[in-house]
C-alpha cells in the first residue's frame, strides 16, 4: 500500500495508543479536520490521499450527548459518514470504532456481530447511526465495536478508580452491569492490523467486536485494579439503581469476538496484563494527559 496512514483523533485514548505504535501516520486533530464539519474531513481525506483511515474520533461523553443530540449525531454519524464516503471514491479501507452502547444491554449472552442492535441513549442511537451509514457508503470498510476502554492517559474508569482508591477507605462501583474492559494499546494493534488486512483481502469488510477478556463487573474491574495498584481501598457492590446517571447502561455489554478472531486472527486480550501495563506506565510518568 502506498501513502500513509490517516488517523482522526489527537488526544483521545486510541489516538495516543496508535501514535505511540504508528508514529508515521498522521494525525488530525480538531483544528486539521474538525468532527463537527463533515465536509471538512471528507476534504482531508481527498487532500491526503492515504492508504487507509482509522476514525479514532468520537463524541464520547454519554450522560451529556442526552442534552445535545444534534452536537452528538453529527459527530458520530454525519462525519463517519463523509468519511466512509470518501474512502469508498478513493478506494481505501475505512475503520469505524463503534461501541457496545448500541445493544439495549438484555440477556447473560455475548451480543453477536450480527445482534439487533437496541440502543439505549442518545450516544448509543448517534453510534448506531454512524455505523449504517459507514455501511450505506458500500467501501471497504471494518465497524469495530468494543467496550471499556481503559488506557494511562485521558479520562477512564482505571484512572478515576487510582485516584478515589488513593483517598477513600471503600468504594462503592457498580456490580450488574458485565462487560470486557479493554486495553486501549491493544485495540490500536487490533485497527492497524485489520486496516491492513482490509486493503490486501476487501472481502473482509464487515461488522466486528474486539473487547478484552474476562468478562466482569465494574466492581471486579475496580477490585482487580486495587490489588495490582496496592491499594487498600475496599468496593462494595451496588446496582445500577443505586447510582442513577442521565443516560442509561447497558447491563450486559459482553461481546462475542469470534468473528474477529476468524477473520483477522486477533484474540481477545486479558485486559489483567492490560493494567499491568498502564500501572507501570503510569509509575514511569507517562500518564500525564
Amino acid at each position: 500500500m502506498s501513502g500513509a496512514l490517516l488517523v482522526f483523533g489527537q488526544t483521545g485514548q486510541l489516538a495516543q495508543e496508535l501514535a505511540r505504535i504508528a508514529p508515521d501516520a498522521r494525525f488530525l486533530g480538531r483544528t486539521d479536520a474538525d468532527l463537527r464539519d463533515p465536509e471538512a474531513c471528507a476534504k482531508a481525506i481527498r487532500h491526503t490521499a492515504p492508504r487507509a483511515v482509522i476514525n479514532a474520533a468520537a463524541y464520547t461523553a454519554v450522560d451529556r450527548a442526552e442534552a445535545e443530540e444534534a452536537l452528538a449525531l453529527r459527530i458520530n454519524a454525519e462525519a463517519p459518514a463523509a468519511m466512509a464516503a470518501a474512502c469508498a471514491v478513493a478506494g481505501i479501507p475505512f475503520v469505524q470504532v463503534s461501541t457496545d452502547y448500541v445493544f439495549d444491554g438484555t440477556g447473560n449472552a455475548p451480543w453477536a456481530t450480527d445482534a439487533t442492535p437496541g440502543p439505549l441513549g442518545t450516544y448509543g442511537r448517534t453510534k448506531h447511526a454512524g455505523e449504517a451509514a459507514v455501511r450505506a457508503a458500500g467501501g471497504v470498510h471494518a465497524i469495530l465495536r468494543t467496550s471499556w476502554v481503559f488506557s494511562a492517559r485521558g479520562h477512564n474508569f482505571l484512572r478515576t478508580m487510582l485516584r478515589l482508591g488513593a483517598e477513600r477507605a471503600e468504594i462503592a462501583v457498580v456490580a450488574d452491569q458485565i462487560g470486557g474492559p479493554t486495553p486501549a494499546d491493544a485495540l490500536a494493534e487490533a485497527c492497524l492490523a485489520i486496516a491492513t488486512q482490509l486493503a490486501e483481502t476487501p472481502a473482509k469488510s464487515g461488522t466486528y467486536h474486539f473487547a478484552g477478556t474476562p468478562d466482569i463487573s465494574w466492581a471486579g474491574f475496580a477490585r482487580e485494579i486495587f490489588a495490582q495498584a496496592n491499594l487498600p481501598c475496599a468496593v462494595r457492590d451496588i446496582a445500577s439503581a443505586d447510582y442513577p446517571t442521565p443516560a442509561p447502561r447497558p447491563a450486559n455489554s459482553r461481546l462475542d469476538c469470534a468473528a474477529t478472531m476468524g477473520a483477522f486472527g486477533l484474540m481477545r486480550p486479558d485486559w489483567r496484563q492490560g493494567v499491568a501495563r498502564v500501572l507501570a506506565q503510569i509509575t514511569a510518568g507517562e500518564g500525564t494527559r
